[in-house]
């Protein structure tokens, strides 16, 4: 919003008054007019002047007295003034006015050229300050959302060190703990449930920090087709009952019995469901109620779904809640760092909730109040129901795999996973190597490292399919990367599959199933 300049007109004659104001007035320049001294002191204490013209000889208060109370005062010292006057003044009169801070007289009649082009000047330079103290302000401004977005990241930096190091403990405690030949049964499977646990919980930061970087570059897309919301609904609320049962909290399910269809990519909008319950689970408290609800919503033009995650428990602060899914945004950290996270989960859900067309909305009473995140989502206004699907494949036979990879403890563990469930496995740790095991071992199932030293995994891959022999081979791409563009370098490249570390090891038995079935 532009704030216009003011100039202030005293006189005590209204005809000159009205003369002037006619002379000066133009768009970006406000005339403030004042009858006496005492009317204009009102005026100086209510508005900032860019320039005041004084009328010398006024009755009660004279042009000089005026402007030196003006000097006088902090507020008004460094107003510039143009004295008026009808008479001559001589020489001691006008060191008088220049003392008090005039810039200029000038004589009635006023010469309309003269007066214009000394108004514009300090038009002009009025603007200029205006300009130079606006940009100060958003200097100011910028500076202060740039520390702001500095300490963000810093704090996001320490949290990402605190949250990447707590895993870390349990998994080497882990490790000693199965050097030890005397573990029972019971011990060893609660061991490896929870190594399979923090593996997890490293996964899903890693894929939460990957997310972001894809939906910040616009690298997601979405898969979507038709999706029952009460299925999918139901199966992030049992992925999160076992945090929520652990918590000592309730989780309540209130979902229609009609069925609500909509077109959607049904991993990501499980991803959305599931991070909310799982935000509702870690700040809500413990002992807290947690609920998933769901209904038809929107009108028949333009129908909707509503899904909304609510808990009655810590609450969201009132100053946090307009910004509650700002990247990096998190509530205030306590001793016991109960409120510990990287502060990315809400930027992701409402990124995928607006690619899905949809809005999300965050509400509280405050602390201690409670919190709601109401999802809204197009739906599909009509539905066919799709074929059922065709009984499972049968047991897929063993197969001869070949796993590359210059990292050993992974190739080895690998490797042991798949002996064990009956496949016969050889084990390349560089490109060279892997090409002549092929030969060698004729395998059909590849498990191919991208980063390989030397020869990369696209190479070897880009050999392989040039030999008739390996021609038909099933080829995985194992990889820390796994954005779409990786993805399609690798198609490109003759894989048949990638598989993002750590390996997904549902997606490989389907994958091994298909290729043993053949």
């Amino acid at each position: 919003m532009t704030v216009p300049i003011k100039f202030l007109l005293v006189d005590d004659l209204e005809a000159n008054l009205v003369a002037l104001e006619g002379l000066l007035k133009r768009d970006g320049l406000e005339l403030l007019k004042a009858h006496s001294g005492p009317e204009a002191l009102e005026l100086l204490l209510q508005h900032d002047v860019a320039l005041a013209l004084l009328d010398v000889q006024m009755p009660e208060m004279g042009g000089f007295e005026l402007a030196e109370i003006m000097r006088s005062t902090e507020r008004t010292r460094h107003v510039p003034i143009i004295f008026l006057t009808a008479g001559v003044v001589d020489q001691e009169r006008r060191i008088q006015g220049y003392e008090t801070g005039a810039v200029d007289f000038l004589p009635k009649p006023i010469d309309a050229k003269v007066l214009l082009n000394k108004a514009e000047v300090f038009h002009a330079l009025a603007k200029q300050r205006q300009d130079l103290r606006r940009a100060n302000e958003q200097l100011a401004r910028s500076n202060a959302e740039l520390e702001r977005a500095d300490r963000s990241k810093n704090e996001f930096l320490a949290m990402l060190a605190h949250e990447l190091r707590n895993p870390l403990a349990p998994l080497r405690n882990a490790a000693l703990a199965l050097k030890n030949r005397n573990l029972d049964g019971e011990q060893h499977d609660r061991i490896i449930a929870m190594i399979d646990r923090q593996v997890g919980n490293l996964s899903h930061m890693i894929d939460d920090l990957l997310d972001v970087s894809r939906i910040t570059e616009g690298k997601i897309e979405l898969r979507c087709q038709p999706v029952e919301l009460q299925s999918l609904l139901g199966s992030a609320a049992t992925a999160a009952a076992e945090s929520i049962r652990a918590n000592g909290q309730e989780l309540v399910l209130d979902l229609p019995a009609e069925p609500l269809h909509l077109d959607a990519d049904s991993t990501r909008l499980e991803q959305i469901v599931g991070n909310l319950l799982t935000n509702a689970c870690k700040y809500s408290g413990t002992g807290s109620r947690i609920s998933l609800s769901a209904r038809a919503a929107g009108t028949p033009d333009k129908p909707e779904v509503e899904i909304r995650v609510a808990d009655n428990g810590n609450g969201i602060a009132p100053e946090l809640l307009p910004r509650i899914f700002g990247l990096f945004v998190q509530g205030s950290r306590t001793i016991d760092r109960t409120n510990d996270g990287l502060g990315i989960g809400l930027t992701i859900v409402q990124r995928l909730v607006q690619l899905h067309g949809g809005t999300i909305t965050a509400h509280s009473g405050g602390l201690g109040m409670g919190s709601e995140f109401v999802i809204r989502l197009p739906s599909l206004a009509s539905y066919a129901q799709a074929p059922s699907p065709k009984s499972p494949v049968e047991s897929a036979r063993a197969l001869r795999i070949l796993i590359v990879d210059d990292n050993r403890d992974s190739a080895d563990s690998m490797g042991m996973l798949l002996e064990i469930g009956g496949h016969e496995v050889t084990i390349a740790h560089h490109g060279t190597d892997a090409l002549a095991k092929a030969e060698e071992f004729q395998p059909e199932v590849v498990l191919l490292d991208i980063g390989l030293p030397g020869m990369d995994g696209f190479e070897v891959a880009r050999q392989l399919r040039g030999n008739p022999a390996h021609r038909d081979a099933f080829l995985i791409a194992v990889t820390g990367y796994g954005s779409d563009e990786d993805q399609t370098r690798a198609k490109e490249a003759g894989f048949d599959q990638h598989l993002v570390k750590p390996a997904d090891l549902r997606k490989l038995r389907g994958w091994l199933q298909e290729v043993g079935t053949q």
